[in-house]
C-alpha cells in the first residue's frame, strides 16, 4: 500500500524509516502547513509529491493510508476529512481528544469502509506479547507500578514563559496523554478495564498537568500509573504476583525479568526485537487491512477508546479542559 504523512517531525520520520523496513508501505508523499518544509522533507526522504493542502492529499488517488503525526488537537480534523475520502488512517497517539471525536471518526470510517488505527506502538511488541505470556507465572497479581517519568526537552521553554504544544491546552497536552498513554496502553492490553480510576496531577499555569498519579482499581489489586514531563524517573516498572515479580525496564520494554519470590532467582524472559519498534504495529495494521480482520480490529478499538475514556474523564475531574472539548 502506499501512504502519505502529516508531520514532519522526528516521529514521523521514524515512522517511514519502519514503514520502509517492514517491507509493507511506501511512501507517496509528504503534508506540512508550509510548502517550504513539504518539499524539504519529501527530498529527505526521496519522494516527488508533497503538499500543503490537506484536500488535495485526501482526494490524491493513489495514496491508500495516511499517518498523522500533527498535533494532537487537529487529529480529528485531519482523520475526518481523510476517511471521508475513503483512506485508511494511522493516527499518532493519543489518537484523539475526547470520546465524542472518537465516536464520530470511527462512525465515519465504518460508513465508508475504512480503518481507522491508534499508533500506541508499544502494545504491539515481541516483548509486551511476550510479557502477557510470562504473565501467569508470578500468580495472582496483587500490584503494579507502571510509569513513564521523562523531563521534557521543552520545559525549559516553558519555564521561560513560553508554551510549546506540549503544555497546551489549546494542543490538547499534558503528561496524562502525552505519556501517561503508554503505561496506560499496557495496563489495559494486560488486565483490561479497571473497575474505578482516579487522577492526581500537579497543573501547570497553561492548564494541563504537568505530571501526575494515575489510579486503577481492579477487583484483587491496583495498578498505579506515574507520568511526568517535568521531572525523570530512574526505576523499574514491576508487576507484583503472590509468587513472583516481573520488571521491566519501561513502558515500552526492551528486557524483562522474572523473580521468584521464594528463591530470589532472577531470570532474563525478555527476547530481541527490532530497535526501530513502529514496525510491529505497522505489521499489526497493514495484516488487519489485507485480512479484513474484524476481530483483531475491535480488539484495537476497544483498548483505544477505554484509554481516551479514562483520559477525559479524569482529565475532566481535575478541571483540564481542552480548547477541543468546548
Amino acid at each position: 500500500m502506499k501512504f502519505a504523512t502529516i508531520g514532519t517531525n522526528w516521529i514521523t520520520s521514524t515512522f517511514i524509516e519502519s514503514a520502509h523496513k517492514s517491507g509493507k508501505l511506501t511512501l507517496k508523499a509528504v503534508y506540512s502547513r508550509s510548502i517550504n518544509k513539504a518539499k524539504e522533507f519529501a527530498a529527505k526522504h526521496s519522494v516527488s509529491l508533497y503538499f500543503n493542502d490537506m484536500t488535495e492529499l485526501a482526494k490524491h488517488p493513489e495514496i491508500d493510508i495516511v499517518y498523522i503525526a500533527s498535533p494532537n488537537s487537529l487529529h480529528f480534523e485531519h482523520a475526518k476529512l481523510l476517511l471521508e475520502n475513503n483512506k485508511h488512517v494511522i493516527c499518532e497517539k493519543p489518537i484523539f481528544s475526547n470520546m465524542k471525536e472518537f465516536t464520530e471518526a470511527h462512525k465515519i470510517a465504518n460508513d465508508h469502509g475504512v480503518y481507522l488505527f491508534e499508533a500506541i506502538r508499544n502494545i504491539h511488541t515481541p516483548n509486551i506479547n511476550q510479557l502477557m505470556k510470562q504473565l501467569p507465572k508470578i500468580g495472582t497479581i496483587r500490584s503494579a507500578l507502571l510509569h513513564y517519568v521523562q523531563y521534557s526537552s521543552r520545559y525549559d521553554a516553558f519555564l521561560e514563559g513560553n508554551t510549546p504544544n506540549v503544555f497546551s491546552t489549546e494542543f490538547s497536552g499534558g503528561a496524562l496523554v502525552d505519556l501517561g498513554v503508554y503505561p496506560l496502553s499496557v495496563a489495559i492490553k494486560l488486565f483490561g478495564k479497571p473497575l474505578s480510576y482516579s487522577y492526581h496531577p500537579t497543573i501547570l499555569r497553561s492548564g494541563v498537568d504537568g505530571n501526575g498519579t494515575l489510579i486503577l482499581r481492579y477487583k484483587e489489586f491496583v495498578c498505579t500509573i506515574i507520568c511526568s514531563k517535568i521531572s525523570h524517573s530512574y526505576i523499574q516498572n514491576e508487576i507484583h504476583g503472590e509468587t513472583g515479580s516481573i520488571l521491566m525496564d519501561s513502558a515500552t520494554p526492551t528486557s524483562l525479568e522474572l523473580i521468584n519470590n521464594k528463591t530470589k532467582e532472577r531470570k532474563s524472559i525478555g527476547v530481541d526485537q527490532e530497535e526501530l519498534d513502529m514496525i510491529y504495529e505497522i505489521d499489526t495494521f497493514t495484516n488487519i487491512i489485507e485480512n479484513n480482520d474484524q476481530t483483531a480490529y475491535s480488539e484495537l478499538t476497544q483498548i483505544s477508546e477505554t484509554i481516551l475514556s479514562i483520559t477525559e474523564t479524569v482529565r475532566k475531574q481535575n478541571n483540564i479542559i481542552f480548547q477541543s472539548d468546548k
